[in-house]
């Protein structure tokens, strides 16, 4: 036996509206507290030059998403999101040599919060060949709502002290969002 619920709205004890249909099977959620936002997802436009053991932080200036307008493509290159709640950030950077070949000794991938440390992601490739280097660094943080902000940073250290570059937009991304019932 089969069971149907047909509704074109769902709504609370005071007929607000959770959930709607357009009856084609598109869900809109109403409700905020349902909906994973704000959230943000950007990259790098192309390769940006990064100096040897010098701690930068990445210019992620191509938004893929945005919700509520946020993040800061254009000269901070940070997110603020203005609801309060726990976010999963994350951070992910892809560099490799510029000029002769010479193996890579470290990458740390930074995740700072209201402009200090908050995760670190350390790869040694000093027992290895590496050209290229990556490295990921991810976590919940609790925003205040008004005015937290991530950033990302990284720094990256070759054995000849040649300088080295963020690959781009496939390869090297910075994002979050909010999340529900935590």
């Amino acid at each position: 036996m089969t069971s149907k619920l047909k509704v074109n709205i769902l709504a609370d004890g005071g007929d607000n509206a959770i959930m709607t249909s357009n009856g084609s099977g598109t869900l809109t959620l109403n409700n905020a507290a349902l909906k994973a936002t704000p959230a943000f997802f950007a990259t790098t436009s192309g390769a940006s030059s990064v100096t040897h053991n010098v701690t930068t932080k990445v210019t992620f200036n191509t938004e893929v998403l945005d919700t509520n307008n946020n993040y800061d493509a254009s000269t901070n290159y940070r997110f603020t999101p203005t609801t309060a709640g726990k976010y999963f950030c994350f951070v992910s950077l892809s560099v490799q040599k510029i000029g002769a070949v010479s193996n890579t000794k470290f990458l740390e991938v930074d995740l700072n919060f209201n402009g200090s440390l908050k995760y670190r992601s350390y790869m040694d490739y000093s027992n290895s060949d590496a050209y290229a280097a990556n490295g990921t660094v991810n976590g919940v943080i609790d925003f205040n709502g008004s005015s937290d902000y991530i950033e990302a940073f990284m720094k990256l250290q070759t054995a000849d002290g040649n300088n080295a570059q963020i690959l781009g937009a496939n390869y090297s991304m910075f994002g979050a969002y909010r999340i529900i019932g935590a």
